[in-house]
């Protein structure tokens, strides 16, 4: 089942209400003692419901989870949908310029201290999860891949686990691997990455920085499970295909 509920994030967009999207497998129900991870997603508008998607499509976790029972929480919070690159600025831990959007102020940082100091005690508080940071995951596309990998560094005391998919790490990739290079990062933590065949002649160079960004994973002694997706695009269609990928590297060696 998933429930939606309202919250703010003040430090973003003061009182205006945000959409939660939280999934709790149905066993949960008569099984009290039950507990399980739980994976933050970004975007979380686009994460269950085709209704609620930009793009009239989701990415079908909910049947996903529910088909192949899945014990695993997941939490979506729904995108600044403000028009001046309100996402785009949210979802970037660094400022940047771009032909196409202009100046862009990187709001990620206080995203991210957002959801670990105010939604994942509330999540835990509520929800029966296992709040240790070995159960506790994040994954998004996009800038929410960005994001992603931003948080398996800058606040990998909370997440072990990590899944960026088609990740905007044109934004800045030369902050993100010195991120990467030099954060505590514990030895346990596990990546997975991929990026669509076809989407990398969407920017310039896309196919080094993606490999720049491995190799520097790789040269830190993580875990990284990294793809190239065969005629992969840049959409929800082609993101839901790589759910049982994912997931089979956020739950390596759990069961």
């Amino acid at each position: 089942m998933v429930l939606k509920w309202h919250t703010l994030i003040p430090a973003l967009t003061k009182k205006e209400r945000r959409l939660v999207y939280v999934y709790i497998p149905d066993e949960a129900e008569w099984e009290s003692d039950a507990r399980y991870p739980v994976l933050y997603m970004f975007d979380g508008h686009n994460v269950f419901f085709d209704a609620d998607a930009t793009y009239g499509k989701s990415w079908g976790m909910k049947e996903y989870l529910e088909e192949n029972h899945v014990p695993l929480i997941v939490v979506g919070v729904d995108c600044n949908h403000h028009p001046d690159n309100g996402r785009l600025s949210e979802y970037s831990p660094y400022s940047f310029s771009d032909p196409r959007f202009g100046t862009v102020t990187g709001r990620g940082k206080l995203y991210m201290d957002w959801l670990t100091g105010t939604l994942k005690p509330m999540i835990d508080a509520r929800y029966p999860t296992i709040p240790d940071r070995d159960h506790t995951w994040i994954a998004g596309s996009s800038m929410g891949g960005l994001m992603s990998l931003y948080a398996a560094g800058a606040y990998n005391r909370f997440f072990s686990r990590a899944a960026a998919l088609s990740p905007s790490v044109w934004v800045n990739g030369k902050k993100l691997r010195k991120l990467l290079r030099t954060a505590d990062i514990g030895e346990d933590t596990v990546i997975y990455m991929d990026y669509g065949s076809r989407e990398m002649r969407h920017h310039d160079g896309m196919a080094a920085e993606f490999a720049a960004t491995v190799q520097t994973l790789m040269e830190r002694g993580i875990w990284v499970n990294a793809r190239i997706v065969p005629n992969g695009d840049h959409c929800e269609a082609c993101w839901e295909e790589q759910i049982p990928f994912f997931m089979e590297t956020l739950f390596y060696e759990r069961n």
